[in-house]
């Protein structure tokens, strides 16, 4: 019996890794094919009977950077990240706010609150994104950066889903124990809450970074025909339309492939705390 179970054991986890590997596989492939592409010289989106290129060179990541006049690929690049970057701040501050508040701290209508926000959660952001127009508009920061980075930080406080049931499996008896040391509720917060949140804000600053990213709903909205402020989605689009089609193909692969760089770069530096969030924790001294 022992043995029959041992093998069907080892059939199932072949069977899984096997299924596994089949859909890495196909996650890869089109990826593979951004890369391939990216160095492809010929140029269109389709070539006849043959899909590795015939001809490799890095003009394609060099005409981004170098033929600006139609497509400004640096400016757009630079402004979606100093939108990121900012975006991704003021969120996680907001979403660790809010959390913390729900989870730590009673008071009233506090859980009539928190119903409210799960009700509006679930409409899509991009049904009120004509009124978030006009309201930017009064206040004279239509078609601006700053504007998108107010209505990417706004609702983020609205997530907090995640991180409040994160904060509630932090036993209570943490805070009380810092509190009798004479810590305040903020120290408690900064010194003993937030160390040992580090996985779940990993979590939250990469979905906080990654959201203004690769965003282009909002951003088409905001900034209609602002070109020199135009995010980097908008402007990778522009260049799959029918007449820029055929010359900027393969660029627009080679700048999708820097595109997925910040976000690789930013995803390797956090990763640790996911391990260094469960394994270090908070000293008492």
């Amino acid at each position: 019996m022992i043995k029959s179970m041992k093998t069907r054991r080892t059939i199932g986890n072949a069977v899984t890794y096997t299924a596994l590997a089949i859909l890495s596989i196909c996650w890869m492939i089109p990826i593979i094919y951004l890369v391939i592409t990216s160095f492809r010289g010929e140029l269109g989106a389709w070539l006849d009977g043959y899909v590795i290129p015939k001809q490799w060179t890095f003009a394609n990541y060099t005409k981004l950077f170098t033929d600006t006049q139609l497509f400004n690929y640096p400016r757009w690049f630079m402004n979606t990240f100093v939108i990121a970057i900012f975006s991704c701040v003021i969120s996680t501050f907001f979403v660790l706010f809010t959390a913390y508040t729900f989870s730590r701290l009673r008071f009233r209508l506090r859980r009539k609150m928190m119903n409210v926000v799960l009700v509006l959660g679930m409409f899509p952001g991009f049904m009120s994104i004509i009124a978030v127009y006009h309201l930017v508009g009064l206040i004279g920061l239509d078609q601006s950066r700053v504007a998108l980075v107010l209505i990417y930080s706004g609702g983020a406080g609205m997530g907090y889903y995640i991180m409040k049931g994160f904060f509630d499996t932090i036993p209570g008896a943490l805070d009380e124990s810092a509190y009798l040391d004479g810590c305040t509720k903020w120290q408690t917060f900064f010194k003993i809450t937030l160390p040992l949140s580090k996985p779940v804000m990993t979590y939250t600053v990469l979905t906080a970074f990654i959201g203004p990213w690769v965003d282009f709903i909002v951003a088409s909205v905001i900034m209609k025909d602002n070109y020199n402020n135009y995010t980097i989605a908008l402007g990778l689009f522009r260049m799959l339309e029918r007449e820029n089609l055929y010359q900027w193909y393969t660029a627009f692969c080679a700048g999708a492939v820097l595109v997925s760089i910040p976000i690789a770069i930013l995803f390797i530096i956090m990763q640790k705390n996911y391990v260094e969030g469960v394994t270090g924790g908070s000293v008492k001294g």
